[in-house]
Order: structure tokens, then sequence, then C-alpha cells
């Protein structure tokens, strides 16, 4: 319980600091900051391993190059429902999705 309230914690943080280095993405305050990263673990336990499951085909033939693809749109997505949150386009969703990715598999990895 503690390693997915730490998760939560520094994904939260995370989004908090990627307008500095991404434009195109808003955050605004840590309640947003919070929620997406919630809704954020709950995709990835959910919605992903579905979508994966029917993209297997064009992520064979890309070799698994179209996974960042679908963590992109499944990022983009979810600016939709977060108020305070917004991406402007598919670039600051793909570069974000892949920031989130590594610190994800680096704290993952820590813990």
């Amino acid at each position: 319980m503690l390693k997915i309230l730490l998760h939560i914690l520094v994904i939260a943080g995370t989004l908090l600091l990627l307008p500095r280095f991404i434009p195109g993405i808003t955050v605004e305050g840590w309640y947003a900051a919070l929620v997406v990263a919630l809704l954020w673990g709950i995709i990835g336990v959910t919605l992903r391993p579905v979508l994966g499951i029917l993209t297997l085909p064009i992520n064979l033939i890309t070799l698994g190059l179209f996974s960042f693809v679908l963590n992109a749109l499944l990022f983009w997505l979810l600016a939709t429902f977060v108020k305070g949150f917004a991406v402007a386009g598919f670039v600051p969703a793909l570069e974000g999705s892949v920031v989130l990715a590594v610190v994800s598999w680096v704290l993952s990895a820590a813990l």
C-alpha cells in the first residue's frame, strides 16, 4: 500500500514538473496532478492491457513502437476528463507519456 501511494505521489510530482520542460502540457496545482496520477494508474491497470491485446498485430508489425502511440493517446484522452490538466496535441502527449513511463520504470526498479 505504501509503494502504491509513493508511486502516485512521485507521478504527481513529475506531472507538476512536465509543463516546465514540455510546452503544450498544463497542470494547475497538486489536486489536478494527484487526480491525473491516480487515473493514469487506473488506466494502466485496466484499459492499457485490453488495448494492448487489441492492437497486438500493429504492435508486432511496428516492433513495439505502437505502444508509445497508444500511451500518448491515453495520456491525451486523460486530459479531456480532468479539469486543470490540458495537453495541446499529440507530440506533447507523446513526450509526456514517455517521461511518465521512464519515471515509473525507474521508481519500480528502485522499489
